[in-house]
């Protein structure tokens, strides 16, 4: 059986140290990342990923808080991202591909939702890749794990 979700939010942010909004589709670049988006250029985190069910944790622990609201590019529902092992490929929608180079990240400064919740999922189960195929993206494309 393959592993599969969807894409039920795309979001992207003019600069760093910010919140991304939801802009409902994007144009993904091979070895760049979201078009437009602050946190696109070379290297292995071209493209941020996180589980609704992450964001749903700390809806739980009493946060407002939604898509976009961790820096992430692409939240995903009903796919348990984090755990993908590295080099895990990724199908988004017809054509774009993503490799997954890194599960969590060390953050160098507390952000906003640590501070109001003593906690923040996307050190541990925000997800980062690199865009291997590009293509559109959209709110409603599948999402598949191709090896």
């Amino acid at each position: 059986m393959v592993a599969s979700g969807e894409v039920i939010a795309v979001c992207t942010s003019e600069s760093k140290g910010m919140k991304k909004r939801d802009v409902g589709q994007a144009k993904v670049v091979v070895d760049y990342g979201i078009d437009g988006d602050a946190h696109a250029g070379p290297g292995d985190r071209q493209i941020s990923l996180l589980a609704l069910e992450s964001i749903d944790k700390m809806r739980a622990a009493g946060l407002d808080v939604g898509p976009g609201d961790f820096a992430e590019n692409f939240a995903i529902k009903g796919l348990d991202l984090c755990s993908l092992p590295i080099g895990s490929l990724l199908q988004i929608g017809k054509s774009v591909e993503l490799e997954i180079t890194k599960i969590g990240k060390v953050c160098h400064e507390r952000c906003e939702i640590y501070f109001q919740a003593g906690d923040c999922v996307m050190p541990r189960e925000g997800v980062f890749a690199i865009v291997r195929k590009g293509g559109d993206v959209a709110i409603g494309d599948s999402v598949r794990v191709l090896a």
